[in-house]
């Protein structure tokens, strides 16, 4: 199986700033506290589109970043909701986790939706923080972070074109051309005993996935060879393309490798031959070839369009990707006969996890104490340090998380130093 795999960026919008605000109208005593709450900052989420068959859009932009909230204002009003971030990925995706591996998601049918970034929650205004005792605060809070994240979508691909023909036509040769694939190719029959695949993407954007399928030749249908993984590439399979050498150069007539081919297909018992066929008429620039494209063209009764095209000097090849390009975009999905599709069922595992500690003090070698963790570094993000009062709100929420207590147990002294981020102040008694 052929795994298309993207490692990208993606980080939830930061939530809104709170605003510190009074009212000031006319004969409005006292008008008390009047900053709004910041908005949410958008979501990061993934849809499925069955319309994309490939990762290949993710090999240009590899950074998704969703808005961020808007800042409340005065007057008591709530910043705008940041709008989320939606991108669209083929069926099959799996998204995991860079940094613990795990699955975030597993997206197989159209329209599923998974929040893959959270955006932050907007910071509360001093509307809020109003009580009886202090019924004027100059407190606001600071937007929450998004979540960023590194992630890894891994698609496992079938093939949307096979290559069929003899062995040593020029379909390995062909495929390594118009894709990044780099299948093994030498002079002897039977170099390609496994299918390889490549994504193909044409000059105006469209992208699918061909592969060259091996060992079509006669007695292929008995078994010979053939995996089911194999099998399940060709019933995949919705343009079939036909490498013929025209060249003949191993000395067979191209129109007999055609029935030959063609005969073998019809055993193969997989309605390929419903499948739209095209001939991709190889090696056009070996001596006698134009002679016998034309007997070809004389011997062949029905109709079907031929490609003369050469993979060595890669003439015709542009014209070629552009046709199973739009044959592609009016074929249908053929249903899977013979071998079941994995049904991948999502199930919610819970596991035991140890509760995450709110902070951990450790020390630099100048001596600083240096406070790290998820929940204060949040904390310290969310405060807004223009205001004294945001300030001593901090101060009092480290001190209920047992900061000072932990800082004195590790032997921090008056005037001690201590770093959280960027920011350093001083360890008072």
């Amino acid at each position: 199986m052929f795994v298309d795999q993207v490692k990208i960026y993606v980080k939830g919008g930061d939530g809104g700033n709170g605003m510190v605000a009074f009212r000031r109208e006319k004969y409005v005593p006292k008008g008390g506290p009047a900053g709004g709450d910041g908005g949410k900052g958008g979501d990061v989420i993934f849809i499925v589109d069955e319309g994309l068959r490939t990762l290949m859009d993710f090999r240009y932009q590899r950074h998704f970043k969703a808005t961020k909230g808007e800042n409340g204002r005065s007057k008591s009003q709530h910043g705008k909701n940041a709008e989320d971030l939606v991108v669209k990925v083929p069926p099959g995706t799996v998204v995991k986790d860079d940094d613990t591996g795990e699955v975030i998601a597993d997206l197989v049918r159209h329209g599923e939706r998974a929040v893959i970034a959270k955006g932050g929650r907007g910071g509360r205004g001093n509307i809020r923080f109003a009580t009886s005792r202090n019924p004027a605060p100059e407190i606001a809070e600071n937007g929450e972070p998004g979540q960023e994240r590194y992630i890894v979508l891994e698609l496992k691909v079938l093939a949307d074109v096979g290559l069929v023909g003899f062995p040593s036509v020029g379909k390995s040769t062909l495929l390594s051309i118009v894709s990044s694939a780099r299948p093994k190719i030498a002079e002897y029959h039977f170099t390609t005993i496994v299918p390889n695949l490549g994504v193909v993407e044409t000059e105006d954007g469209r992208s699918f996935v061909m592969a060259d399928l091996p060992g079509l030749i006669e007695g292929a249908h008995q078994g010979a060879g053939l995996g089911l993984q194999f099998l399940r590439h060709i019933e995949r399979t919705r343009v079939i393309v036909h490498v013929i050498d025209m060249g003949a150069v191993e000395g067979r007539d191209p129109y007999q490798d055609f029935l030959t081919i063609n005969k073998e297909l019809k055993e193969y018992n997989l309605r390929l031959t419903e499948r739209p066929m095209m001939i991709a008429a190889n090696k056009m620039d070996m001596p006698g070839a134009e002679e016998n494209l034309e007997k070809f063209k004389e011997q062949l009764q029905e109709d079907i369009p031929i490609f003369p095209i050469s993979a060595v000097t890669q003439s015709g090849i542009r014209d070629l990707l552009f046709a199973i390009a739009d044959t592609l975009e009016n074929t249908p999905e053929f249903p899977l006969h013979h071998v079941e599709e994995d049904e991948t069922i999502n199930r919610v595992v819970y596991k035991h996890e140890k509760a995450e500690q709110d902070f951990i003090i450790t020390r630099d070698p100048d001596g600083v104490f240096v406070l790290s963790g998820e929940k204060i570094e949040k904390l310290f993000k969310m405060t807004d340090f223009t205001h004294d009062e945001s300030v001593r709100r901090f101060s009092r929420q480290l001190r209920g998380m047992g900061v000072d207590d932990a800082l004195r147990e590790r032997g921090a002294k008056d005037g001690d130093i201590v770093r959280l981020l960027d920011f350093e102040f001083e360890f008072i008694e």
